[in-house]
């Protein structure tokens, strides 16, 4: 079936394209593998999206934004995309083929994992990259964070209303969260900090017991006993199925410009899968604007 656009990823990214889309009046296909709303469903809440003093949890924004988008006539398909041939616009999905005029890639990233001993064996048994999901199960224990952003700060703070202890193990003397954030954990005495240290490697029997750490400065290693290990090391782009079609980095993120356009005509890039600077809900919104104006100004030139 031929649709003006399809957009890959219902993220906050697709999720804004899918609403100035709509509102173009484009007939727009909008394709999520999982739930709308992508990674920040990770997160209970937000807390630095403007208009909402005080944050707001991530299923209400979500919530919001799907329901404008669903108002405005958007189609939301539950499928993953296998495939993008981006000069006929032809996408291969696990149900099927779909072809559109122009196309928005929105598809986000996903956890970047140590690649560590332990750390394949034991996921699921003690290794986590989502404190909301797994959190109630650690009440009581004491859990591990590796990491220095934002996104180990969040969770830290959310672990310890659940953990005995909270420990963030970071390679680099400072941390890398924003000031509030570092300030508000220094607060609550249940969260500690390892520092100048790496994780070489998870350790147990049957779960997790323990983390190898190495202390950089003196190269000493030592058992850290522990329940739990939370990983936020950074994110990688859910771009495989794009790999020598459009022009990315050495990591994997998507090149585009100003406008989201690709070095392909006539699909663009948004959100966490394209190269920028900042990644965040309020960034990737604006990604999406551009990307649904840039994409309805292609479709329309192309129209006369």
């Amino acid at each position: 079936m031929m649709h003006d656009l399809i957009i890959i990823g219902a993220g906050p990214a697709g999720l804004a394209a899918a609403l100035y889309a709509g509102r173009s009046r484009l007939d727009t296909l909008l394709i999520e593998k999982m739930a709308p709303g992508g990674r920040i469903l990770m997160s209970e809440s937000i807390e630095n999206y403007p208009g909402f003093p005080g944050g707001i949890s991530t299923i209400e924004l979500v919530g919001r934004m799907e329901k404008q988008v669903r108002e405005l006539g958007v189609k939301i398909e539950s499928d993953e995309v296998l495939d993008l041939d981006c000069a006929e616009k032809m996408i291969k999905t696990s149900n099927g083929t779909q072809t559109a005029r122009a196309v928005i890639i929105a598809s986000g990233a996903h956890p970047r994992k140590l690649n560590i001993p332990g750390e394949k064996e034991y996921t699921g048994r003690g290794v986590s990259y989502c404190a909301t999901c797994d959190a109630p199960f650690y009440k009581g224990k004491k859990v591990v964070l590796v990491g220095g952003g934002n996104a180990v700060a969040e969770e830290a703070i959310y672990l310890s209303r659940f953990a005995s202890s909270v420990n963030i193990i970071h390679r680099r003397q400072e941390l890398r969260a924003s000031a509030i954030l570092q300030e508000k954990m220094r607060q609550d005495k249940k969260i500690n900090f390892i520092l100048s240290s790496l994780v070489t490697a998870i350790k147990g029997a049957q779960k997790v017991e323990a983390v190898r750490t190495r202390d950089l400065l003196s190269g000493r290693e030592s058992d850290f006993e522990c329940d739990g290990v939370f990983i936020y090391v950074g994110y990688e782009p859910e771009t495989a199925f794009l790999k020598g079609k459009l022009q990315m980095d050495e990591a994997g993120f998507i090149i585009s410009d100003e406008s989201m356009a690709t070095s392909v005509e006539g699909i663009f890039a948004c959100g966490d899968c394209r190269k920028k600077s900042l990644y965040q809900v309020i960034n990737a919104c604006g990604d999406g604007a551009v990307a649904a104006d840039s994409a309805y100004k292609f479709i329309a030139n192309r129209s006369k």
